[in-house]
């Protein structure tokens, strides 16, 4: 058999990965078994519908493996239903938004330059073309969301749905307040958990479940699993939309929220991601993984503390997960003159605007640092200041700094698999 380019082009990724130190806080290292689930021959099975429910035969094996994988995720979250199908956390989000919404209808989330999602309603994305979206921002003197300033807001719009979650926020989320909020005004809330998820399933930041109508995450970043979304309900109601049956029986919100997802917004499942899936939340469901957890917050908030020490203005004064956003606008470099530095250094970081920013989205005034891989492989405190250290020498001398780093990056890296 002819040998595939593609294979050699794989394995110099994954020298990438292994040389190099990833600081993208989206990113994170899949254990050798979620890989090994995700690469098996489940990817030759098509299986619309739901466990016991299919519009295909020959699906007894895999139908135990999704209702394995649903229990394992409620387990580990306290939820009563899940829907583990999506392909990514925006296919959960448009899932939601089409089972919950009619074209047109007011949503509320948190804004995009300030640290949001786009599928919170970004005007590129489907959920800002076929929905009225309005945003909530941070207070540019704190750098926080002030829930009185998201309560004025959500009564002066009314949405039907209102959003929290983010993907360069770095303070946890008052769910509670929240939902107050959110039933003054009638609408559902929905917590995007993607960045924060396997946080929150060990009980380091604050759980929605308890709060929230609808909960959706994606299950690799902190969940450490494969590329995919979730939807979860703490407990399953009467959907209030007023969806029925056919003999005219109001629909609950789990049998909704499943259209949704099939036949709404996807076609047959992805078996083989679902068994992955499942592998990480088994792992999840491990004491070594709270351990794991505990460990990349601590690095975060001493990788922040770090950077402050040496000059670095972060956005909120630090961090309370695994992520912190760096406003380099005082540094005199733009967020992709840093990324391309860095990057240089081996060391893989993302421009991001920040709050209030005047540059454009490629370019932006900041960088979005993460500590969910490098936890991963080991590194635990003195491998964070020594980051922190890299990283202003590269930023404060450019590229011939960087080609010095990346020699003390890559002897560094040696020691570290990427599963520790």
């Amino acid at each position: 058999m002819q040998h595939d380019k593609i294979f050699d082009l794989i394995e110099l990724e994954h020298r990438r990965q292994l040389e190099g130190i990833e600081l993208i806080a989206s990113e994170n290292f899949a254990s050798p078994n979620v890989m090994k689930a995700a690469g098996s021959i489940l990817t030759n099975k098509y299986a619309e519908g739901l466990p016991k429910r299919r519009y295909y035969g020959g699906c007894e094996v895999v139908d135990d493996i999704e209702q394995l994988c649903i229990d394992r995720l409620c387990s580990l979250f306290g939820a009563e239903w899940a829907n583990v199908q999506p392909h990514s956390g925006a296919q959960a989000n448009a899932a939601v938004m089409l089972a919950t919404l009619n074209s047109g209808d007011s949503i509320l989330g948190f804004s995009l330059a300030h640290g949001g999602h786009l599928s919170h309603g970004s005007p590129v994305n489907l959920s800002g073309l076929y929905y009225d979206a309005h945003f909530y921002g941070v207070q540019q003197g704190t750098g926080r969301i002030d829930m009185d300033d998201v309560s004025r807001i959500a009564h002066t719009v009314r949405p039907k749905l209102l959003i929290c979650g983010a993907s360069a926020y770095a303070r946890d989320w008052d769910y509670a307040r929240f939902r107050e909020i959110a039933d003054e005004v009638g609408a559902l809330l929905l917590a995007d958990i993607a960045h924060t998820a396997g946080l929150i399933a060990t009980g380091q930041l604050n759980n929605p479940m308890h709060y929230c109508h609808i909960v959706t995450s994606t299950t690799h970043k902190t969940l450490r699993g494969p590329r995919g979304g979730i939807i979860m309900l703490g407990k399953d109601y009467p959907n209030p939309m007023g969806k029925t049956t056919k003999k005219g029986d109001i629909r609950k919100m789990s049998s909704v929220l499943d259209s949704g997802v099939f036949p709404g917004t996807q076609g047959g499942p992805l078996e083989h991601v679902i068994a992955a899936k499942a592998v990480a939340f088994e792992e999840a469901l491990q004491p070594s993984f709270k351990v794991y957890t505990k460990r990349v917050i601590q690095n975060a908030r001493i990788l922040s503390e770090a950077l402050m020490d040496a000059g670095y203005n972060l956005v909120s004064g630090g961090t309370d997960n695994h992520l912190m956003l760096i406003d380099l606008s005082s540094k005199g470099i733009t967020g992709k003159d840093a990324e391309a530095l860095l990057g240089l250094a081996d060391i893989t970081a993302n421009k991001n605007m920040v709050p209030f920013d005047t540059k454009s989205p490629f370019v932006t005034s900041g960088i979005r640092l993460g500590t969910a891989a490098i936890t991963t492989r080991g590194f635990a405190e003195k491998e964070m200041v020594q980051i922190a250290s890299w990283i202003d020498r590269v930023l404060s001398h450019g590229e011939q700094e960087a080609e010095k780093v990346k020699k003390e990056v890559n002897a560094l890296a040696q020691s570290f698999p990427l599963h520790a």
